[in-house]
């Protein structure tokens, strides 16, 4: 059999027609009369996902990335989707690329050597003449680190940016190391100038806010907080800090924004039960007071007031 009906597709994967509409709505994909064998590949790991909570728009959302920062057709047939805590990541050419946070992972799953927490760094390519050179060394020197041998990685990571000046990774990895032996003037240069070096890499925004929140300026620390959100909407790590930065300034509103966005892309564990926890004594606080405004209305019936409220939605005032 070359092809399968809609209700082959149903029968096969065990799932119901109405699972299978909501998956066409959710546009994660296309309506058809007809599947191929590839096709049920890609509603298998739909079906996965969905067993696992993770949510239709996070699958979207993380398709449609794929799509523009890989120019595929299809992420979900064309590359091998994997989980990365809280993120969906996809595996193709032999790299694992986060699409929202527009960034590269090493695989160490499949790596020689010890394993390793993945280092992210952004969809960009090196001169080809150094390419090999640089990726080597980006590992040993990755792989160093891991091995608690800090002096060796950072002169691995030195060679590289003698070899390429606008390798930006390794200014972030360079800068990670100074930032944890406590030299934060040498961290916050090289964010920095991994910043200029590629005005699109979130993580370069992030560990600049990072760092500028430890040197106590709380303006530029929101600001590059702000940069990465505006990068990458989704990135819940940088509402998660733009939430404590601004609750440490007072400023209760924004900090209630982002703690919802927060919740609102990982409601798990110990970080969303802080989360959720600051929610409820912003909206409990005297001084936040709850709004209740209607998006419609229903036409008036005997003994009602002209207007009754309709889905009522909290705003804060």
């Amino acid at each position: 059999m070359t092809s399968y009906s809609r209700q082959d597709v149903i029968r096969i994967l065990q799932i119901s027609s109405r699972q299978l509409q909501g998956w066409e709505r959710a546009n994660l994909i296309p309506q058809q009369q007809t599947y191929s064998f590839q096709d049920l590949g890609q509603l298998r790991t739909l079906r996965g996902l969905r067993e696992d909570s993770v949510s239709a728009a996070s699958i979207r959302d993380s398709i449609v990335a794929m799509k523009a920062v890989a120019g595929m057709t299809n992420p979900l047939l064309e590359a091998c989707l994997v989980r990365r805590g809280t993120r969906l990541a996809f595996r193709h050419h032999g790299a694992v690329v986060d699409p929202i946070r527009r960034q590269l992972l090493f695989d160490f799953d499949r790596a020689d050597g010890p394993s390793a927490t993945s280092e992210p760094y952004p969809l960009r390519r090196p001169g080809a003449g150094n390419a090999r050179g640089i990726q080597d060394r980006f590992l040993a020197a990755v792989q160093a680190e891991e091995a608690g041998e800090k002096q060796r990685a950072i002169a691995l990571y030195e060679e590289i940016l003698s070899m390429d000046a606008n390798y930006a990774p390794a200014y972030i990895n360079l800068g990670t190391l100074h930032f944890h032996l406590r030299q934060f003037g040498q961290a916050e240069a090289l964010y920095r100038r991994a910043t200029e070096a590629d005005p699109g890499y979130v993580l370069a925004f992030f560990d600049l806010g990072n760092v500028l929140d430890e040197l106590q300026r709380p303006d530029e620390s929101i600001a590059a907080y702000r940069r990465a959100v505006a990068l990458a909407p989704r990135y819940a790590d940088a509402h998660y800090n733009l939430a404590l930065a601004h609750e440490r300034r007072g400023e209760r509103r924004n900090a209630l924004r982002h703690w919802q966005a927060y919740v609102g892309l990982d409601n798990r564990g110990p970080w969303a039960e802080h989360a959720r926890s600051q929610i409820h004594k912003l909206l409990s606080s005297e001084k936040l007071g709850i709004a209740w405004r209607a998006d419609g209305y229903i036409p008036r019936r005997k003994g009602l007031a002209a207007l009754a409220l309709v889905a009522p939605q909290p705003r804060i005032s």
